[in-house]
């Protein structure tokens, strides 16, 4: 892809000091977009990822939020655009690390912690942002949901029923926006080597046998790289995808068929 297939501005990563987030801001860098990626406490892997931007020819830059603060929200928002322009491209790819919990375990606290990253957090920025791209004729949401829709993975339901929730209304802004130039759709993603799945291999959560076990459910059988989420994200919010909204892309080796 090239420049053209996006407009001025930048793509907007949130989340993009994680594993996958990173991947994904590298696309779209390498793709012409401009970039920005918003953090929490990964300060130093943000400046990485945006230095990275930088050796790409790309404008980029980094910024500090807290996701469940609506203010701090857009008060982030308000600074990308002060300092890019325009945001033509959301790409919410947050989300702390999920424990893996059967559903009768999971406690109040981790599930109001699972909704208020993900969905609360989703939810802000999709209240922060739309009234900019409105305002600039358009934009795009890209959400990276989970395959777990698919097919119901045991004891990560703490990442799949908040992903749900975004995943609607992920649907509900491209029904209710497309109207406004505005299109919304969704990366499921799969097992990838990278973020939350190498945390919990190196605790020992995601041993051999699992992995084995996993992939005896794919048809692709290995497990996914980043960069694979980022080149559907990329796809899905350029000018290529422009009679594209509401729609999901399932980043998963085949898991689900």
């Amino acid at each position: 892809m090239t420049g053209q297939d996006f407009p001025a501005g930048a793509t907007l990563v949130v989340g993009g000091s994680g594993g996958i987030g990173r991947a994904v801001t590298k696309c779209f860098a390498e793709a012409g977009s401009d970039i920005a990626v918003t953090y929490r406490r990964n300060a130093e892997v943000a400046a990485e990822v945006v230095a990275e931007g930088v050796a790409l020819g790309r404008k980029a830059s980094r910024h500090a939020v807290d996701l469940t603060d609506a203010a701090a929200v857009k008060a982030m928002i308000a600074d990308v655009v002060a300092e890019h322009g325009r945001i033509h491209t959301v790409v919410f790819a947050a989300g702390p690390v999920v424990e893996q919990v059967p559903i009768a375990e999971v406690t109040p606290e981790l599930w109001r912690q699972s909704l208020e990253t993900e969905t609360f957090g989703f939810f802000n920025v999709v209240s922060a942002v739309v009234p900019h791209m409105r305002e600039k004729g358009g934009g795009s949401f890209v959400h990276l949901g989970s395959a777990g829709h698919l097919r119901w993975p045991v004891k990560d339901g703490l990442s799949v029923a908040p992903k749900a929730a975004n995943e609607a209304l992920i649907k509900g802004l491209a029904r209710e926006e497309g109207r406004n130039g505005i299109r919304a759709n969704s990366v499921l993603v799969g097992v990838i080597e990278a973020g939350m799945f190498l945390e919990l291999k190196a605790r020992g959560v995601f041993d051999e046998r699992w992995i084995k076990e996993t992939l005896k459910m794919l048809s692709i059988k290995r497990l996914g790289r980043p960069e694979e989420i980022g080149h559907a994200a990329v796809f899905l919010a350029s000018a290529r995808a422009a009679y594209v909204t509401g729609q999901t892309i399932n980043v998963s080796g085949g898991f689900g068929l």
